[in-house]
C-alpha cells in the first residue's frame, strides 16, 4: 500500500484543477434541504444533528473511497495543513503529505487541487449545520432547541477556523478585510452567484450572534460525551472569538467560564504511555474520534488517519507514515532548546543529544519515551535525515498498541483543552493589568515547570513589534503546551509574527529554511503571506463577486542565518 499511496504523493500535490474536474466540489452551493424533503423521515431531525459531529472524522470527504488520500481524514488533518506553515513543525525535505502547505508556493494558489480541501470540507460541514438550523426554524421547539444549539456553535466554529485562514488581516487590525463568503441557511442558490467575502466585521458579528443563539439553547443539555458542544464549549468558542478581536474582557470572562468543571492535566496524564493525547479525559472539554468502523481506518490500511500522521509507536512490520514511511513530524530545533529541563513536556520529544550516542546508549536514553525504543530507531531510519532528535511522541496509539494499525489509529483527537482556557484568560487579563496576567500565567506554567520564573521567553524576537513581552511569554506557553493541535497559523497571524526557520542547528530541511520578513510587506504583515489560503478557482466562476487571495509565491533561497 505504501509504494502505491506514494506514487499518488508525487502526481497528485501539484497537478493543476481544469473547470471541470472540480466542479461537484464546489459546496456552496444548495446549503440547505427543504423541510418537505426531510419532513417523513423518521428521526430526521436527530439525524442530521449527528451528521455534524459524526463528519468530523472517519470519512474521505474530499477524495472519496476512490482516492484514498492520506490527509483526506476530517477536522484534525486542518491542525497539520495550519502548523506546519509555521516554524514549530519540521518536516523531511520534500516528503508527506503536507509538504505543499509546508514548503508553500503555487502550489497552494486557487488553481491547484490542495486549494478546493479546505473549500470543500468547511462549507459541507457549514451545509450540515445549515440543514439543521433550517428545520428547527427560527424559535425551535423544546425538542429541538439543544440540536439547533449545536448547529449554531459548530457553524461558528467553522466559520472561525475560515475567517482566520482566509482574511488577510485580523479583526483587531482591520474590520474592512474579508474573509469567505457567508453562506447561511437562507442564503439562496441566486444569491451564491454573487456573494462577495465578508468583511470582518460582518463575519465576526455573525459568528458571535451564532454563539449567543447556541449558548440560549444549549443552557441545559447534558450531552452523552465530549464528542459534541456543550454550553462549556461555547464559552470556549467565545474566548477564542474574543481573543482574536482583542476583546480583552469579554476573551476573559468567557474563558474563565469555559474552565468550570474541568481539570488540567498532570505529567503522568500527558505523558502517559497508553493514554496521552489518545483519550477523552478531565481536561479535554471537545473532542472527535476515529473508530474502527471508519473509511478513514478500515482503507489503505488506516495510513489515511490521524494516527498514521502523528503516531510514531506502531511496529516497524506495519503501515503509518509517520512510524514507517519516513514522515514524522518534529518539534523545531530552537523550540525545543528553550524548554528547560524542569518542564515535563520536554519528554514529549526526543532530545536532540540522543543522536551523538552510541546505539546501547541511546536505547536506554530512548527508553524513557517510549517501551518501545528500538522502535522510535527505526522510525528515525526510515527518514532522510536519519535521526531521532525532535520525534515527537506526545500523541500515543490507543491503549499502547505497538502491533496492530488499525486498533492503534482509533484514537481521540483534543478539539479544545481547558488548559487553552487557562492561557486565553491569563493573556486577556494581562492585557488588561499585566501583574494580574503574570500571575495567571505563573500559576499555569508551574504545573508543568515548579522551576518557571516569568520572563524569560518574552523578550526573544519574531520579528514583530505588534505584541508585547507578556504575549511573547504567553505564545510561548501555547506554542509548547498545543504543539500539533492547530493553534500555530492562529497565533502567528494574530500576534503578526515572522516565521524563522533559518538560524544555527536548525533541524529543516535545506530547501525549506525561510526567514518570512518579506513575503508577507505588501500586505503590511510581518508573517508570510502563505498563510493567507487562496479561494480555488472554480468558485470563482460561479460567484462573480468574488476576489481572491494573491497567489503565494515561494522564497527561492534559504534565508541568511537568523541570530536570535
Amino acid at each position: 500500500m505504501k509504494n502505491i499511496v506514494k506514487l499518488f504523493s508525487v502526481v497528485t500535490v501539484g497537478f493543476a484543477l481544469t473547470a471541470t474536474s472540480c466542479i461537484k466540489e464546489i459546496d456552496p452551493q444548495s446549503s440547505t434541504v427543504t423541510a418537505d424533503q426531510a419532513a417523513n423521515a423518521p428521526g430526521a431531525f436527530q439525524n442530521f444533528v449527528t451528521t455534524i459531529t459524526s463528519s468530523l472524522a472517519g470519512s474521505f470527504t474530499y477524495g472519496g473511497t476512490s482516492d484514498t488520500y492520506p490527509m483526506d481524514y476530517g477536522y484534525s488533518s486542518f491542525f497539520l495543513v495550519r502548523d506546519v506553515m509555521g516554524q514549530d513543525i519540521a518536516v523531511e525535505a520534500g516528503e508527506g503529505w503536507y509538504s505543499t502547505w509546508y514548503g508553500c508556493g503555487t502550489s497552494l494558489g486557487p488553481q491547484y487541487a490542495w486549494c478546493q480541501l479546505p473549500w470543500t470540507y468547511y462549507y459541507k460541514w457549514i451545509k450540515n449545520c445549515n440543514n439543521v438550523i433550517s428545520l428547527a426554524g427560527e424559535e425551535p421547539s423544546e425538542d429541538m432547541k439543544s440540536g439547533a444549539g449545536i448547529a449554531y456553535a459548530m457553524r461558528a466554529m467553522f466559520y472561525m477556523d475560515l475567517a482566520r485562514m482566509f482574511a488577510p488581516k485580523t479583526y483587531a487590525k482591520d474590520k474592512e478585510a474579508i474573509t469567505v463568503p457567508l453562506v447561511l441557511e437562507t442564503t439562496t442558490l441566486t444569491d451564491l452567484t454573487t456573494n462577495p467575502r465578508a468583511t470582518n466585521e460582518v463575519m465576526w458579528t455573525q459568528i458571535l450572534s451564532d454563539l449567543d443563539k447556541a449558548e440560549t439553547y444549549l443552557a441545559d443539555y447534558e450531552r452523552a460525551d465530549k464528542y459534541t458542544p456543550d454550553l462549556s464549549v461555547v464559552y470556549g468558542f467565545k474566548a477564542r472569538a474574543y481573543l482574536t478581536m482583542e476583546n480583552w474582557a469579554k476573551a476573559e470572562e468567557y474563558a474563565k467560564k469555559a474552565q468550570d468543571g474541568y481539570i488540567a492535566l498532570n505529567e503522568a496524564a500527558y505523558r502517559s504511555q497508553t493514554s496521552g493525547f489518545n483519550s477523552v479525559n478531565d481536561a479535554w472539554m471537545f473532542a472527535l474520534t476515529f473508530k474502527s468502523t471508519d473509511d478513514n481506518i478500515l482503507y489503505n490500511d488506516g495510513d489515511s488517519s490521524w494516527g498514521a500522521q502523528m503516531i510514531i509507536e506502531v511496529s516497524e512490520s506495519l503501515c503509518g507514515y509517520a512510524a514507517n514511511y519516513g514522515q514524522p513530524k518534529r518539534i523545531d530545533y530552537h523550540l525545543y532548546q528553550s524548554i528547560p529541563e524542569t518542564d515535563f513536556r520536554k519528554k514529549c520529544f526526543v532530545d536532540f543529544a540522543i543522536d551523538e550516542m552510541e546505539q546501547m546508549e541511546a536505547l536506554e536514553a530512548l527508553s524513557e519515551y517510549s517501551d518501545s525504543p528500538m522502535g522510535l530507531m527505526t522510525t528515525a531510519s526510515a527518514t532522510d535525515s536519519k535521526v531521532v532528535g525532535g520525534l515527537s511522541v506526545k500523541f500515543r496509539p490507543k491503549d499502547g498498541e505497538h502491533n496492530d494499525q488499525y486498533a492503534a489509529f482509533t484514537v481521540a483527537v483534543p478539539l479544545m483543552r481547558v488548559e487553552e482556557m487557562m492561557l486565553i484568560e491569563a493573556e486577556a487579563a494581562g492585557m488588561q493589568d499585566e501583574s494580574r496576567g503574570i500571575q495567571l500565567l505563573t500559576t499555569f506554567a508551574k504545573t508543568r515547570d515548579a522551576a518557571y520564573e516569568y520572563g524569560v521567553h518574552g523578550t526573544e524576537d519574531y520579528g514583530s513589534s505588534y505584541a508585547t513581552d507578556f504575549q511573547n511569554e504567553v505564545w510561548w506557553q501555547r506554542r509548547v503546551e498545543l504543539w500539533g493541535e492547530g493553534f500555530a497559523m492562529f497565533d502567528i497571524k494574530r500576534l503578526d509574527k515572522q516565521v524563522i526557520r533559518s538560524y544555527a542547528g536548525t533541524n529543516h530541511p535545506e530547501g525549506y529554511r525561510w526567514n518570512a520578513d518579506v513575503y508577507g510587506a505588501s500586505a503590511g504583515n510581518n508573517y508570510p503571506e502563505w498563510m493567507d489560503f487562496c479561494i480555488v478557482q472554480t468558485e470563482g466562476n460561479y460567484n462573480t463577486a468574488l476576489v481572491n487571495n494573491p497567489t503565494p509565491t515561494k522564497p527561492t533561497a534559504d534565508s541568511p542565518e537568523y541570530n536570535w
